[in-house]
């Protein structure tokens, strides 16, 4: 049995708290413990004491956003899968996520990663990581594990999975490119795909790589990514894109990708008449775009023409 008892010291009251219990047959008080006088109590009831010295403040909200998002698509599993885990530290798998994850929040270099992340809520789901299982060295181990061949397979496990859980349909996919420059040298031959031709930035003198990425057109999700030679112009390269996510994206769809039927979207970089007939080749419903010059008769219709009525229905 527990009490709360009161008692006269020399004309002061104190409080205890204390439990009671049977020994030998007899009620005596097994423990106790001191309160303080009333005023002690209220002082503690009302939140006093003394002043904290510091306090540690977390970033939760985005940090907890992403990192559902990432256990939803089973990122680390997916890559650890492909990649087995080391015996020590984090896995490929945790280091990627965690890497993406602060490209998405807060880009730093790997060297201030960990900086970041004691800062966020992460660390409740990885207390085993430290500053050492952060350093750049370990990062790029892990990324170096990771080929080519072993990408695409993780990047279309995750993107199969997310298709069938968000049911997302691909009535409409948007293709564009770009390419950045390098300061790779001219002699420099370990790099391949880094060539000079035109760039986009204005930076022709410099190597560059190229590369093109597909999305869903209304979600906004990315489908399918190529990184390429940068002489190589759009006009070649689209077909040589458009058939690989062709075969990338068909075993989501058992082996029917036009079903839904998939329009393409693309812009006039792509426009040649080779193109459009691979195109066809494949079933695909396409909208591309032309440049005013080309249709200098119709640019000049003002939108209030009365030749031009609205269009009630797209079929």
């Amino acid at each position: 049995m527990e009490r709360l008892e009161k008692k006269r010291i020399k004309g002061h009251i104190y409080y205890y708290y204390s439990k009671w219990g049977l020994v030998n047959g007899k009620w005596r008080r097994l423990w106790q413990k001191y309160l303080g006088k009333p005023e002690d109590i209220l002082h503690a009831v009302e939140g006093g004491g003394p002043r904290p010295q510091y306090a540690e403040v977390f970033h939760f909200g985005l940090a907890a956003t992403f990192w559902q998002e990432c256990q939803r698509a089973n990122i680390i599993g997916h890559i650890d899968r492909h990649c087995p885990k080391r015996e020590q530290g984090l896995s490929p798998g945790e280091s990627l996520a965690l890497a993406a994850l602060n490209r998405a929040i807060h880009p730093l270099s790997t060297s201030a990663m960990f900086d970041w992340f004691a800062t966020t809520t992460l660390r409740r789901h990885f207390p085993q990581a430290s500053k050492a299982a952060f350093a750049s060295q370990r990062f790029w181990d892990h990324l170096d594990r990771l080929e080519p061949a072993m990408t695409l397979a993780i990047w279309k496990a995750i993107i199969t999975e997310v298709i069938a859980r968000e049911a997302m349909p691909l009535s409409s996919v948007c293709d564009d490119g770009t390419n950045f420059y390098t300061f790779i040298e001219t002699f420099h031959t370990q790099c391949q795909i880094a060539k000079r031709g035109k760039n986009t930035q204005g930076r022709s003198h410099l190597r560059h790589v190229s590369s093109a990425l597909f999305c869903h057109a209304d979600a906004q999700v990315p489908l399918y990514y190529e990184v390429y030679e940068g002489n190589r112009n759009d006009p070649k390269q689209f077909p040589v894109m458009i058939q690989t996510f062709h075969d990338c994206l068909t075993p989501s769809f058992g082996g029917h990708i036009d079903a839904p039927q998939v329009t393409l979207l693309f812009d006039t970089g792509h426009n040649s008449q080779e193109n459009f007939r691979f195109i066809d080749t494949l079933k695909l419903h396409d909208v591309g775009s032309i440049k005013l010059c080309e249709v200098k008769e119709l640019a000049e219709i003002s939108p209030q023409d009365s030749r031009l009525t609205p269009c009630q229905t797209i079929g």
